[in-house]
């Protein structure tokens, strides 16, 4: 599949006006010690923080805003859900939530409340490194820009300088949604889609 320039330009005026705007692609990777918990290292490597709380660590990844940490957050916050984790097997990370609930689930619902996180890391405690990574868990052109963006590229890039092989895959992964998005909505406008009827009820399969 070759690349849409047309697309390279636009996705490129979408950086452009994070930059512009104050986003985080003008800003550059922090310097990481690396003794650090993972949480420290996290906080630098996915959002550029480098002086946070325990409670402002918890808000951010309270993504719901629900004054808890489901299952399905925990597994965010340590990049279960990106791309990168699709082969971690399953009992790896059941494992991270036995974890993670055993160490502050101190009700034994199955969630991490906020109180519980309070006792938790008001004692010392920190989040352990299960050894899969800083846990990305932004979408795909949040990852990019974080991790190859701006150590790579700055507001100044035209397309042209776009050749480093992350970006060709980043790009190519941008024509590959929008070509599926295209393809659905040609379908949802279709009464019937024809390859979704089962073969005894089609005519030209009897």
């Amino acid at each position: 599949m070759t690349l849409g320039l047309g697309r390279i330009g636009g996705l490129l005026a979408c950086v452009g006006l994070v930059v512009a705007h104050g986003g985080v692609a003008h800003q550059k990777p922090l310097a990481v010690d690396p003794d650090a918990d993972w949480g420290t290292r996290h906080m630098a490597e996915e959002h550029h923080i480098e002086n946070f709380d325990a409670g402002a660590f918890f808000t951010l990844h309270d993504f719901d805003n629900n004054g808890v940490w489901d299952q399905a957050e925990i597994l965010k916050f340590y990049g279960m859900e990106d791309e990168t984790a699709k082969d971690v097997p399953q009992d790896k990370k059941d494992n991270i939530l036995k974890e993670i609930l055993k160490l502050m689930d101190n009700n034994n619902n199955g969630q991490v409340e906020r109180e519980e996180w309070d006792r938790y890391s008001g004692t010392g405690g920190l989040l352990p490194d299960f050894g899969l990574g800083p846990g990305h868990h932004w979408d795909i052109e949040m990852e990019y820009e974080i991790h190859h963006w701006q150590k790579y590229h700055d507001e100044n890039t035209k397309e042209e300088d776009l050749i480093h092989p992350e970006d060709i895959e980043h790009f190519k992964k941008h024509d590959e949604l929008e070509d599926e998005a295209d393809r659905v909505a040609v379908l949802d406008k279709m009464s019937i889609v024809e390859q979704n009827i089962p073969d005894k009820f089609r005519k030209d399969k009897q």
